[in-house]
This record gives structure tokens, C-alpha cells and sequence, in this order.
């Protein structure tokens, strides 16, 4: 595939990107918190039974209004509708997707829970490969439609969840709802924090090329985010069920950052040295672009040591609405400044803003962490 014409299927992809997380209305976010507070796996399996059926129906609905708005709406790039269409699909089975991992993480089955990301890593490489080969823009968006939906098929038996016979729970009331929401609406800003510099340079530029090219040079960066949600996946339930206990929060925190701090010093320094190597292996031109990646990676390591961690425990004591506002604020200032940096820098201002962002939210989170988690303690 040509850079314009791969160009336009990521733009399109990175439109409902951000959409992704709010699926089901946020509903996986609120099974895998309040999963925590459930002692009996019958109680757990019932919640998850509620959160399947309303999700897959929140997550309809949203498809067919993205469809509907999409159908109004001008794109200057063209065949953006089409792709927006058969790209909208993808949020009801990452929904599935997701809620079938957060039912491993509530058993502490961690070894499911990794092996769910594998299949999926691996679909998706195999069937991308495929389908681009013989279908081009065509088959690679087919291809990231149909890899959760394999994946979630392959593992839904595996929870050996029962749908006949529920449990009327409790905490299933407006909070319940509150929570998902917000913490989806979080992560719908936080991920339009990483896409909306495609957007941005699409909507500014209009330089399909241009797209394609950020996308690659970001794509080793924000890849390596893959890291820091190890640990939150694996480690989330685990330190919300002893949130009260301020000293196993307080070493976690510091065994946490100190771990970090030394990757992120580590992974900077070698791209630092290599970062032509690197770039080339994607693609000679790309070299050009050296500083533009550099940028990036200084800027990931504000999620890795701060964003990261402090996102996830201020989701741990119930206040997802901060992620969210800490995001919108992010945002805000984010479209600002690249309204200005791009006509300027093109896709090296989009890198610094992004950049800046990452470490500014990062100490946002730490800050507003410490201070309501002294409240927390006082209350209790």
C-alpha cells in the first residue's frame, strides 16, 4: 500500500480509537473495579453477566451513532466515511475483548489474562499480513475488525460462566454507573491525547503522507507503553483490594517509580545512540524524522513513571472523574498548541506537544493522588 492510501484507513482508525473505551457505555471499567469488592465467584460471575448484556447493547447503540453522525459530516479526506463505517464495528468486540480479560484479572487467573494478549498480538499480525497482501487498504482494516472478535470467541467458554441463574447484587446502582462512565470517558480522552495529532495533522496539513509518517515514527514509542500496563493489569486488582493499607501502597509506589525511572533512563540513552538504526529498519526516509522520535520518547517516560502508576490508583479509590478531568484539561491544551506548532514545526510540534503533555498530566495525577488519598485515609 502507497503512504496516501494507508494514510486514509489510519485516519479513519484513529477517529474511533477514541471512541474504543467508551464501548459499553465504560461497563468493563466498572467490572473490574467493583469486581474486587465481590468476595464469591458466584457474585463475580453474575456481575460479569450483568456487564456482558447492558455493555453489548450500550456498544450497538454507539456504533449505529457513529454511523449516523459520520453520515453528516463533510471528511475532506476522501473514502474516510467508508472506512469510519467498517472500522466502527471494531468497539462492540474489543468490549468483549475487554471484559473477558478483566474476568481473569477478578480471579487472579493472570496467566489467561496474559495469554488472551498473545492471541490477540498474534491474529492481528497474522491476519493484517494477510489480508493487506491480498485486499490492501481493504483487508487491513477487515483485519483489525475481525481480531478481537476471533479472540473473544476463543476465550469466552474458558470463564465457564453460567447466564441462567444470577445474583442480584448491590453495588450494581447509579455509582456502579458513574464509575464506568467516567473511567471510560478518561480513557476516551486520554486515547484522543495520542491520536488527536494525526487528527490534527490530517485536519491542518492535509498531507496523507504526513500521516503515515507520524504514525510509524510514534508507532516504537507509544508501543513501548505496553510496559507500564503489564504492571496495571496485572497489579490493579491486587493493590484495590489493600488500598487502605498505607504502607503496602506507599512500597509499592516506590519500588514502582524506581524500576521505571531506570528503564525509562535506559530505553532513552539506547534509542539516543541508535535512533537512526531503529527508524531505517522501518523505512530509510524515516531517518529524517530523528528528532521528531527522540521527542517522543522523552515524552513516554512521564507516563512510564508517573502517568502510568498514578492514573491507576486514582482509579483504584473510585475517582476516575479526576483521570478525566486532568485529561480534558490535557486536551484542551494539547488542540491549542498544535493549531500553532503544526503550520509551524509540522509533525516535530505535534511530537512536542505530546511530549510536554505526557509529563504534564503524569504530575498532575502524582499531586492529586496524594491528596486524596490523605483524605481517604482520614475518613476511614
Amino acid at each position: 500500500m502507497s503512504n496516501d492510501e494507508l494514510g486514509v484507513v489510519l485516519f479513519a482508525y484513529n477517529i474511533i480509537i477514541f471512541l474504543i473505551p467508551i464501548g459499553g457505555f465504560g461497563l468493563h471499567q466498572s467490572l473490574i473495579r467493583y469486581g474486587t469488592l465481590v468476595k464469591t465467584n458466584e457474585e463475580k460471575n453474575s456481575l460479569f453477566v450483568y456487564v456482558f448484556k447492558k455493555g453489548t447493547t450500550a456498544s450497538l447503540l454507539l456504533i449505529l451513532l457513529v454511523i449516523g453522525v459520520s453520515f453528516f459530516i463533510n471528511f475532506k479526506i476522501e473514502n474516510t466515511f467508508t472506512y469510519i463505517v467498517v472500522l466502527s464495528f471494531i468497539i462492540l468486540p474489543t468490549f468483549l475483548f475487554e471484559i473477558i480479560r478483566a474476568q481473569f484479572r477478578l480471579k487472579h487467573n493472570n496467566k489467561a489474562f496474559a495469554f488472551t494478549e498473545f492471541v490477540h498480538s498474534l491474529i492481528l499480525l497474522v491476519s493484517v499480513v494477510v489480508l493487506s497482501y491480498y485486499f490492501k487498504e481493504i483487508g487491513y482494516a477487515i483485519a483489525l475488525l475481525i481480531t478481537p472478535l476471533i479472540t473473544s470467541a476463543l476465550f469466552f467458554k474458558k470463564l465457564n460462566i453460567g447466564f441462567t441463574s444470577t445474583i442480584k447484587l448491590q453495588i450494581i446502582d447509579f455509582s456502579f454507573w458513574k464509575y464506568g462512565f467516567f473511567a471510560s470517558l478518561s480513557n476516551v480522552v486520554t486515547q484522543l491525547l495520542f491520536v488527536i495529532d494525526i487528527i490534527l495533522i490530517g485536519y491542518l496539513l492535509e498531507d496523507t503522507a504526513m500521516i503515515t509518517n507520524y504514525r510509524y515514527i510514534s508507532l516504537i514509542p507509544f508501543s513501548l507503553l505496553f510496559l507500564p500496563r503489564v504492571f496495571m493489569a496485572t497489579d490493579f486488582v491486587a493493590f484495590t483490594e489493600k488500598i487502605f493499607d498505607k504502607k503496602y501502597i506507599k512500597n509499592y509506589i516506590k519500588s514502582y517509580m524506581i524500576l521505571f525511572f531506570f528503564i525509562s533512563v535506559l530505553m532513552v540513552v539506547f534509542c539516543w545512540l541508535f535512533s537512526k538504526e531503529i527508524l531505517s529498519i522501518l523505512d530509510p526516509d524515516f531517518v529524517e524524522f530523528t528528532d521528531t522520535f527522540l521527542i517522543l520518547m522523552l515524552g513516554i517516560t512521564g507516563i512510564f513513571i508517573f502517568r502510568g502508576l498514578f492514573g491507576n490508583l486514582l482509579s483504584s479509590i473510585g475517582k476516575s472523574h479526576v483521570n478525566y478531568y486532568i485529561s480534558t484539561f490535557a486536551l484542551l491544551l494539547n488542540i491549542a498548541s498544535n493549531y500553532y506548532l503544526i503550520p509551524t514545526y509540522g509533525i516535530f510540534g505535534a511530537a512536542i506537544t505530546s511530549s510536554i503533555l505526557m509529563w504534564v498530566t503524569g504530575l498532575l495525577s502524582a499531586i492529586v493522588f496524594y491528596i486524596l488519598y490523605k483524605k481517604l485515609l482520614l475518613k476511614k
